[in-house]
């Protein structure tokens, strides 16, 4: 399963990472059209907040500290900024899931995130599935005001 889980956030990060390299208009990246409250550049911003906390800092002990509000509040973060992050958050999810066994997989997830606790391998499961979901978002916003019209 760990391996598995290193496949997909390695496939989906470096997904993102080419999501974001499309745009052909860097400014597009923080446009947020009628009906769409969070462009790409916030939702990467979030993605790599949310793994960077619940891979990085609960399971890799990385010290990540994050703030939340910032994701969804800053603007105009370089495309060259945003894509390091990504390429950061890859290596310390990898580094952190390589830290783990399959046994700690089957163990209570350290944090209480959601109402009850959760397996290890349930969240870090629901992790790929939010990645998924908001790449999806940053797919269609890029295609809905990025085109060549």
């Amino acid at each position: 399963m760990l391996q598995t889980l290193k496949s997909l956030f390695a496939r989906d990060l470096q997904k993102l990472r080419r999501e974001i390299e499309l745009y052909r208009n860097e400014e597009k990246l923080w446009v947020a059209a009628p009906g769409i409250t969070n462009p790409a550049g916030n939702l990467c911003l979030h993605l790599v907040g949310n793994l960077n906390t619940y891979i990085g800092a609960v399971l890799g002990q990385s010290g990540y500290i994050r703030n939340r509000e910032l994701e969804f509040w800053l603007r105009d973060v370089p495309r060259s900024e945003l894509l390091q992050k990504v390429d950061d958050t890859l290596a310390v999810v990898l580094r952190s899931l390589d830290q783990m066994t399959e046994e700690q997989l089957l163990e209570d997830y350290p944090m209480l995130v959601f109402e009850e606790k959760t397996s290890t391998e349930y969240f870090l499961t629901h992790l790929t599935t939010h990645l998924t979901y908001h790449l999806g978002q940053i797919n269609y916003h890029r295609r809905l005001l990025d085109s060549n019209r």
